[in-house]
């Protein structure tokens, strides 16, 4: 291909306005995950069981609020007993599913928060 000078600055340009808008990793650009996430982009069932455990209750499956061991250690580590789970309501499960709100601080009195809907695989901390 043989180009006049004019040309070439041109194309060339045009290859560099290319690789700015469209990275070399592909040509979709996702959002950071900063590993943080807003009540308000909670589904409405964690937001729910976020009220259920800052009001104290009462729960509606047995297991919520066991002490959460935290064994994949995703979460920051803290002395067992820290972190305790609640189960978020998933429509048309048959069983608790795989969706909850981890809590962290006193027994009774969270301080800090984080969800799961892939059963502890991936944690985002809730931001009020």
């Amino acid at each position: 291909m043989h180009y006049s000078h004019p040309a070439k600055c041109l194309f060339q340009v045009l290859l560099l306005m290319l690789a700015l808008v469209f990275p070399a990793t592909g040509f979709t650009r996702s959002a950071p995950d900063d590993g943080v996430m807003l009540v308000s982009e909670l589904p409405k069932e964690a937001r729910a069981t976020l009220q259920l455990i800052k009001q104290g209750g009462p729960f509606p499956y047995d297991n919520d609020g066991v002490v959460f061991g935290n064994y994949e250690r995703l979460l920051p580590k803290q002395k067992r007993g820290y972190y305790r789970e609640f189960t978020v309501k998933t429509p048309g499960a048959r069983n608790r599913g795989a969706r909850r709100i981890v809590a962290g601080g006193e027994a009774g009195a969270p301080r800090e928060y984080f969800y799961t809907d892939d059963h502890y695989a991936s944690f985002r901390r809730i931001q009020e």
